[in-house]
């Protein structure tokens, strides 16, 4: 399953991040193959997912951010099983490592903010073995995203305060495999001229 997400993002590199449900909107009707949701509670969470799957897109949830929920690995089964969604995001080690043994989607987000947080990426993805990285802010300097890139030999996405096509394009130049952004503007003009995304027949289970 994970080989197949990563795949999806290759040949789909414009990731819609959706924090309202004004957002959502825009992104159902978008040629984004894969939507970020990063708000939701454990009430609207379910009914969410379920849109955007009807929309044959797919649904990573950050888990960080579900509000009435706790960090505890029973969040993991709502999400997986009530929820549905195709994968998760998160900051936190220990709830990716119960995700990926649910066979859930799995993302390390990493803040890079300093030159600890960067030495500390190898020690830090040890104890997740996520599928793929998502590093933020996604608009750092090229090199920086290359010095990750060649540090960590993982699929990598790139994501926050990209808020033009040509820090998207930078990013992808400089190594990572997709980008995630709220800016409807990006999603738009990244992806003209292109036809509705190559989707598999059956989501990711």
């Amino acid at each position: 399953m994970g080989r197949t997400l990563i795949e999806i993002m290759k040949k789909n590199p414009i990731i819609a991040a959706v924090k309202s449900e004004e957002g959502l909107q825009n992104a159902l009707s978008s040629k984004c193959a894969i939507i970020f949701v990063l708000y939701g509670n454990i009430l609207n969470l379910p009914s969410i997912v379920t849109r955007i799957h009807q929309a044959d897109k797919i649904a990573i949830v950050h888990f960080d951010l579900i509000e009435g929920a706790s960090g505890k690995e029973i969040v993991v089964d709502f999400v997986k099983n009530a929820a549905r969604a195709d994968g998760i995001i998160s900051a936190k080690a220990a709830i990716l490592k119960a995700a990926k043994n649910r066979r859930l989607f799995t993302i390390h987000r990493f803040f890079l903010i300093d030159s600890m947080s960067f030495n500390s990426l190898p020690k830090q993805y040890a104890n997740s073995q996520a599928d793929v990285i998502e590093i933020m802010p996604g608009c750092i300097i090229p090199k920086v995203l290359k010095w990750v890139g060649d540090m960590m030999r993982l699929p990598m996405i790139a994501s926050g305060l990209v808020c033009e096509s040509e820090e998207a394009r930078t990013a992808l130049k400089a190594g990572a495999v997709a980008i995630s952004t709220s800016s409807p503007e990006v999603w738009e003009e990244m992806n003209s001229g292109q036809g509705p995304p190559p989707m598999p027949r059956q989501r990711p289970v």
